[in-house]
């Protein structure tokens, strides 16, 4: 064999294996039941849930607990998964600049079944979009990420 094959074959080893890596460190979406359900099972790997803000009928945020000059690190908010599921959300860091604005928000962790809440790790907001009907709003889309 030619030293290029062997390195060809080296290289695409070293691809499989962190193919292989990624694919199990992969997080999925479920709602908050099956989250509960995965974490009474002893899988605390983070997944992915998937809702909207809880609001009231003028559109105010209803259970957000949020208090820069007490604990700017501490932010509490009720979410409803794809399911029509109710939870409450700790997040250990600032509240997302752009929260208020999203229509729909991914929250990443995992369930804390001692306190039955949601412990996430990263949001992901999905603002609205820059089209509506028909019309460019400057705005734009936008993914937030805050991480640990």
């Amino acid at each position: 064999m030619k030293k290029s094959h062997i390195i060809a074959l080296g290289v695409i080893a070293i691809a499989v294996g962190i193919i292989i890596s990624t694919v199990g460190d992969a997080s999925t979406y479920v709602g908050f039941s099956e989250a509960e359900d995965l974490a009474k099972n002893g899988n605390n790997k983070s997944i992915h849930v998937v809702g909207s803000l809880k609001k009231d009928t003028q559109g105010n945020i209803v259970g957000m607990i949020y208090d820069p000059v007490t604990d700017p690190n501490s932010f509490q908010f009720t979410m409803i998964d794809s399911l029509q599921r109710e939870e409450k959300v700790i997040y250990n860091q600032p509240k997302p600049q752009d929260l208020d604005k999203s229509e729909k928000v991914v929250v990443v962790g995992s369930m804390d079944l001692q306190n039955k809440v949601f412990r996430a790790e990263q949001i992901l907001l999905k603002c609205p979009s820059k089209y509506n009907n028909g019309e460019l709003n400057p705005e734009g889309e936008k993914a937030v990420s805050m991480q640990k």
